[in-house]
């Protein structure tokens, strides 16, 4: 019997990750690209996977925004970014026309979610968020199973938050909102602010408690929303030491013990690792077919 093949995507604003896969134990090849101009990065991910042989599926778990609504003429066109050059690129088109085979299409951290839902740290639970934190924050949910979407999919990483009292004259870094979560916690945020990464800042410093307490904001939003069984953290500022168990203990004390769902049990890290984005491609892959 003929092994179903499917092709992986995880599209972020650094890198393309890119992989063949016949099931989540079994992805038999992966590779890495930059992310440059569209250009460029599409026809290296085209001529990637054109050497790897006929695809059943892909699954393409991208940057955002995304346009989702398949009976859209933007069908998997990344919609306004702040990556340059990124706005209005079409995804989907040039994977569906070159390989002729379903395309599968979300943003990365729905994919995420989704992934860990079902392999990794989300297992069992109902609802599950997942919110990495690194160029951007981002967030994507799985309910029942399915990803959430409404008229296009969730940007938690752009929720308006209360200033911390020792942060109030950073002016924030997203272009659009100013200071959002992404413009106050962000990778670039935390640079613009003290010169540094996260991780380079002296012991003491008070960056990583800033960070953490605008962290720990967002997940008592999404427990007042959604209850989620599990908030998984991923991305490269979650890998500080020591941030991590500060957002869970800032969670605790911004909570007041409202929620049901325990921060020291509910945020969790990613159970797949950094596998997360490219087995949710894979789940997507698996969805379109």
């Amino acid at each position: 019997m003929k092994q179903t093949t499917y092709g992986l995507i995880e599209a972020g604003g650094t890198k393309f990750v890119l992989g063949i896969a016949h099931g989540p134990d079994a992805v038999v090849k992966s590779a890495r690209i930059p992310t440059e101009a569209p250009e460029e990065t599409i026809a290296a991910m085209l001529a990637w996977f054109a050497a790897h042989g006929a695809l059943d599926a892909i699954g393409l778990a991208s940057f955002g925004p995304i346009e989702l609504d398949p009976a859209s003429p933007e069908w998997g066109h990344i919609l306004k970014t702040p990556k340059p050059g990124w706005s209005g690129t079409n995804l989907a088109g040039p994977l569906s026309q070159a390989f002729a085979c379903p395309v599968g299409v979300d943003t990365d951290v729905n994919a995420a979610a989704l992934a860990e839902s079902r392999w990794g740290a989300g297992q069992g639970q109902r609802c599950v968020v997942y919110l990495t934190v690194g160029t951007g924050i981002g967030g994507g949910a799985v309910i029942e199973g399915q990803t959430l979407r409404g008229l296009s999919h969730p940007e938690m990483g752009h929720i308006r938050t209360p200033r911390h009292p020792e942060d109030a004259d950073f002016a924030g870094v997203c272009p659009f909102h100013g200071d959002c979560l992404e413009g106050m916690a962000s990778g670039p945020a935390v640079l613009a602010r003290y010169g540094r990464s996260l991780s380079e800042l002296p012991a003491g410093h008070p960056g990583q408690g800033i960070v953490a307490w605008y962290l720990a904001q967002a997940v008592v939003t999404v427990q007042a929303m959604l209850e989620p069984g599990r908030i998984i953290f991923g991305g490269g500022v979650m890998n500080t030491p020591g941030l991590f168990e500060q957002v869970q203990l800032e969670a605790e004390k911004l909570g007041g013990g409202y929620f049901r769902g325990k921060p020291s049990e509910v945020i969790v890290r990613p159970g797949l690792g950094e596998r997360s984005g490219l087995l949710g491609a894979l789940a997507l892959a698996e969805g379109a077919l």
